[in-house]
């Protein structure tokens, strides 16, 4: 399954779904002449008895075939955590990030059957900046799918949809990026429609090997709008034509909701009333699955979230499985999503192919996700060096990059610095990772009470503020009357007291627990030997998702 709906009519694609043949690799990273085992795709090769602690390279290796001779478009959703690309031995590509897309084209394939190979490398090395041992497990292999596409050497790229409240209705601000791959320019048009209403872009003259974006900005009388009490969805369909008209040669369609967020008077708007955000971060992890999470689990945690009484998710702290945020624009719930970046320090964000790389995930995030009305906000860095004047010049050149491709969303980042942020001016809405009665004894209420006074002080006077991490340990199956740390019942005491003190205050605009799942993390030394069982235990359900005490904690205060 690629997307929850169907995303072309005119062109043809497949995916590349099922087992691909699987090698280790040597360090050098040289393609083996030899397969000796078979691999599913998606997957993550640690649910395999012989990998289940491999870290290194390997190679994956399928077959496609073409019935004519055409141009071939490749989409791989998500290779962790760096991918090499091989076309009939002929390597075309090369990706870095394992939680974003990326595509690559075969200009001229013949007919016949090709063999398609990827090199995977999910090993920490100097050359990478974001993927380090971290508060969680970075798994190896092709975990996201895979599609192979058949394109015209001019074909639509992508759109991106800006919807905007005019008066009592609906306008949108429509872009569509089309391609031409040939070697000779091309004249195209473009039509399409949306909620019965049709939509010319007009004709372009597309250069050789340029890329042309087609224009539109028009009224939608009678669409509903998109919230999490009424998550309205309509299907965006875009036909591409050549000169001379007849069918269309090309098309993509993409689901879109009408939603507006705004920040108003230090408050959260979604289509001009106040929100308040209850839920979850959420890791892509799963003890039978790894980060390849399959639909059916997806469908599972949103069941969950959903019984207890959240609106909101957060993608912690990487992209998200698109099928994931289409099922969350599907039951209306909010999605705070951030790229990939954790707890590095200022000599870590100095890496010299720290922003580069960075540059790549917020592009091809928003990009990529764009069109979701499900995400509200974009964030960046968790728990980063902004408290430093080197950091907080990184901070605003990466907000400043989200900014200038989509300024229709709040820009958040999740601090952990206290009196000591230097960046929430640079941000729409303050969110504070804090751990009362956890890392320390003090009074959820009387923290988040100097929280605000910390924000204020710092930049963040008037704007929106959110509780985005909070919670505690808690061991499943651990009980004791005598509630000591890490038993469910301390787990679920602190829960408590953190929600009561959040939904008590007026300035408080979201509370995200973390975290909706205990998650599988890295084994190292230092902190991560605090870890017991290489597992961050503050999920409300365990990895399996069983409940703990603490999820009926929640159930009863979020459902307030």
């Amino acid at each position: 399954m690629i997307r929850l709906f169907q995303t072309n009519v005119v062109r043809k694609l497949k995916e590349l779904e099922g087992d691909w043949d699987f090698q280790p690799v040597e360090a050098d990273g040289t393609l083996p002449s030899e397969y000796r085992y078979r691999m599913p795709v998606p997957g993550c090769w640690e649910m395999h008895p012989r990998f289940d602690v491999y870290r290194g390279k390997a190679a994956y290796r399928t077959t496609v075939q073409t019935a004519k001779k055409t141009a071939l478009r490749l989409t791989f959703k998500g290779v962790s955590h760096t991918a090499e690309v091989y076309f009939d031995g002929e390597k075309i590509a090369e990706h870095y990030n394992a939680y974003t897309a990326f595509s690559v084209i075969v200009p001229e394939a013949d007919a016949g059957t090709h063999d398609v190979a990827v090199l995977v490398d999910n090993s920490f090395n100097d050359a990478s900046a974001l993927h380090v041992p971290n508060d969680y497990f970075t798994y190896g292999g092709i975990i996201r799918p895979v599609v192979v596409e058949e394109i015209p050497d001019t074909f639509i790229e992508r759109i991106e949809f800006i919807p905007s409240m005019a008066g009592s209705g609906w306008q949108a601000s429509i872009n569509v990026y089309v391609r031409n791959i040939g070697n000779k320019d091309t004249e195209a048009e473009l039509r399409g429609t949306l909620a019965g209403t049709s939509i010319h872009m007009g004709k372009r003259l597309i250069p050789a090997g340029q890329t042309a974006v087609f224009h539109a900005n028009q009224m939608f009388n009678g669409v509903n709008a998109w919230s999490n009490a009424a998550p309205n969805l309509y299907l965006l369909q875009m036909q591409l034509y050549s000169a001379s008209g007849g069918e269309p040669v090309d098309d993509l369609i993409e689901r879109v909701g009408f939603r507006e967020v705004t920040t108003h008077n230090g408050k959260i708007q979604i289509n001009g009333e106040d929100i308040m955000l209850k839920g979850f971060n959420r890791h892509e992890d799963h003890p039978l699955a790894g980060a390849a999470i399959p639909y059916q689990l997806m469908v599972k945690d949103v069941e969950l979230m959903v019984d207890m009484g959240a609106n909101t998710v957060r993608t912690s702290h990487y992209p998200n499985d698109e099928r994931f945020l289409d099922l969350c624009d599907e039951r209306g719930i909010y999605v705070w999503e951030e790229n990939h970046a954790r707890g590095l320090s200022l000599e870590q964000m100095k890496h010299p192919n720290f922003m580069k790389q960075c540059e790549g995930c917020n592009r091809e995030m928003v990009e990529q996700h764009y069109n979701h009305p499900s995400i509200i906000i974009w964030a960046i860095l968790n728990e980063c060096a902004s408290d430093t004047p080197e950091g907080r010049e990184m901070y605003k050149a990466q907000l400043e990059q989200i900014r200038s491709m989509d300024q229709s969303r709040p820009l958040t980042f999740a601090s952990h610095h206290r009196d000591k942020e230097l960046c929430f001016d640079l941000a729409d809405i303050v969110s504070f990772n804090l751990y009362p009665l956890w890392y320390g004894e003090e009074d959820p209420g009387e923290l988040c009470d100097q929280a605000r006074k910390w924000a204020d002080e710092a930049g963040g006077l008037g704007k929106p503020m959110i509780m985005s991490e909070f919670g505690a340990d808690g061991y499943y199956g651990l009980r004791d009357p005598a509630r000591f740390k890490g038993t469910e019942e301390r787990q679920a005491d602190i829960i408590r007291r953190n929600i009561v003190a959040y939904q008590a205050r007026p300035f408080i605009s979201g509370m995200l627990i973390w975290q909706f799942c205990d998650c599988k993390v890295t084994e190292g030394n230092g902190w991560l030997l605090s870890r017991a069982g290489t597992q961050n235990s503050k999920g409300i359900v365990d990895r399996y998702r069983r409940p703990k005490l603490s999820y009926d904690t929640v159930k009863s205060l979020f459902h307030l």
